[in-house]
């Protein structure tokens, strides 16, 4: 039986994701291992049968508890937007390029790296693809930085780590609070922007096929909705109406932030439930 560790498993992602991986592991004879820094909100995690590890991510001796007896890694820890930078490359950084390579020296068959679609750079005019160079726009902070040079650092161990790399898009779904949140920034955006998203129950399913799909190693898999949303939709979907914008934001790059999903559907056989938030609204999946 294989055991899947799962940091960040009481965050925003991982707790809507290892509720639905100990359902698919579970059903291949495998358990899912999950590493937490407050066992209190792991206590529905372990209800439905994750083994839990206390400890933090930062220290090694944490992650060696976690990292026994484990095959596959699902790293999805993160200090979002928001955290100190410092929190932001201690976590994003440091920390995940530790696990990898003490994930390497542990012989897992499989490494999946929780990255964002923000490791791109802008200007591309058209949409980004896995093997175009990282390059974030320092403006858009730590975060994005942090995950950047994570990727590169895991790279870096070559051969030695099985590293399969998921960007996700912003993620929204399920009550997550997310999509509320844009507006702090969108509300300054022109009507036309477009943010790229993508469902977390779609998150879920493709970080699930990153961890259990063969021959993929070495590979890195941008995951998004088909169709992206408007600052206009996100204030609609917020229940408010978008302020209009100067006729100086229509130059706005259409192809920002925006990432094709070819090789996720073709390598991974994924395709998102939720082909657009309006999708998502309809389902009563907000």
């Amino acid at each position: 039986m294989a055991t899947i560790l799962v940091t960040g498993a009481t965050g925003a992602v991982g707790s809507r994701l290892v509720p639905r991986l100990l359902r698919w592991a579970g059903a291949q004879g495998s358990s899912v291992r999950v590493l937490v820094r407050d066992e209190a909100k792991a206590r529905a995690l372990a209800g439905l049968g994750a083994q839990v590890v206390v400890g933090d991510l930062r220290e090694e001796a944490d992650r060696a508890r976690a990292l026994e007896g484990a095959d596959a890694v699902l790293n999805v820890a993160a200090a979002p937007r928001g955290v100190s930078d410092e929190a932001a490359w201690e976590v994003n950084r440091d920390a995940a390029v530790a696990l990898g390579l003490e994930a390497a020296k542990a012989g897992v068959a499989r490494f999946v790296q929780t990255s964002t679609n923000l490791v791109y750079g802008r200007g591309l005019g058209r949409p980004a693809v896995e093997d175009d160079r990282l390059a974030p726009d320092p403006a858009w902070g730590a975060y994005a930085a942090s995950k950047a040079r994570a990727e590169e650092g895991l790279r870096a161990l070559g051969g030695e780590l099985p590293l399969v790399v998921a960007r996700l898009a912003f993620v929204y779904g399920e009550g997550d609070p997310h999509l509320a949140q844009s507006l702090r920034w969108a509300a300054g955006w022109p009507a036309h922007q477009r943010l790229a998203v993508v469902h977390h129950a779609d998150v879920a399913r493709a970080l699930w096929r990153a961890v259990a799909t063969p021959g993929i190693e070495g590979q890195a898999y941008n995951v998004g909705d088909d169709a992206p949303l408007t600052a206009w939709d996100l204030h609609a979907l917020n229940g408010h109406t978008h302020p209009g914008g100067s006729p100086e934001a229509a130059a706005f790059d259409p192809w920002e932030g925006q990432v094709s999903t070819a090789a996720a559907r073709r390598d991974l056989g994924w395709h998102p439930l939720f082909p657009s938030a309006w999708a998502a609204a309809e389902a009563g999946a907000l």
